[in-house]
């Protein structure tokens, strides 16, 4: 029956990284001087978390920790090394992260929002750690940018003509979020593995008028 399909399929999982955004920022962990209303339901409806720590004072090395569950000792990425040009210094390819290890179990896998674990068509790029999709910022340099000049769409370098010069027509968190919300209509029969690694609220700290 549908109802036993449903019981016994593996649960959707959705991983929302906040950057920069410390535990006391939320109004649901006691902050008082301004409200966060919509992550306070996600967390009514879910679990807090009280001894959940980051893997690292910064973006690439707390985020190889992350994908790769080793301690800032033993994951590959122990700083924010930059490439060239775009990118950060690559996770190897013989790195096991979260996402291979969903996609072992079945998953579909996406990543929507800031990488900076490789440059683009190196070996670590999402698409070369186990991630099926992939959408925004590969550089995390680059994401410090609300209105940027480009996003990657997988391998596809999607520039973004209203953002030349000083224009601000395409606000990049909501071009990457409506590609989030795509990838779960998508994919709601099967099971998913979202990581969801928003930009918001690390400087810029820009907001689209409403």
């Amino acid at each position: 029956s549908k109802k036993d399909e449903t019981s016994t399929r593996p649960p959707n999982i959705i991983f929302i990284l906040a950057d920069d955004l410390g535990y006391g920022d939320l109004s649901c962990y006691g902050q008082e001087k301004f409200q966060t209303p919509n992550i306070d339901q996600l967390a009514k409806e879910g679990l807090l978390f009280t001894q959940h720590y980051s893997g690292n004072t910064v973006c690439a090395p707390s985020r190889s920790a992350l994908m790769t569950a080793q301690t800032t000792g033993h994951t590959p990425i122990r700083g924010n090394k930059e490439w060239p040009v775009e990118g950060q210094w690559p996770l190897p390819d013989s790195a096991f992260t979260m996402a291979e290890m969903f996609k072992e179990a079945g998953y579909i896998t996406g990543a929507f929002g800031k990488w900076g674990l490789g440059y683009p068509g190196s070996e670590g790029d999402p698409n070369m750690q186990g991630f099926d999709t992939f959408y925004g910022y590969n550089c995390q340099r680059l994401g410090h940018h609300y209105y940027p000049y480009h996003l990657w769409d997988n391998q596809e370098k999607v520039i973004l003509e209203e953002n030349a010069g000083q224009r601000t027509g395409a606000y990049g968190p909501e071009l990457i979020h409506e590609k989030a919300i795509s990838f779960m209509d998508e994919n709601k029969e099967k099971p998913f593995f979202l990581f969801y690694p928003s930009v918001i609220p690390h400087a810029e700290l820009f907001a689209k008028e409403s």
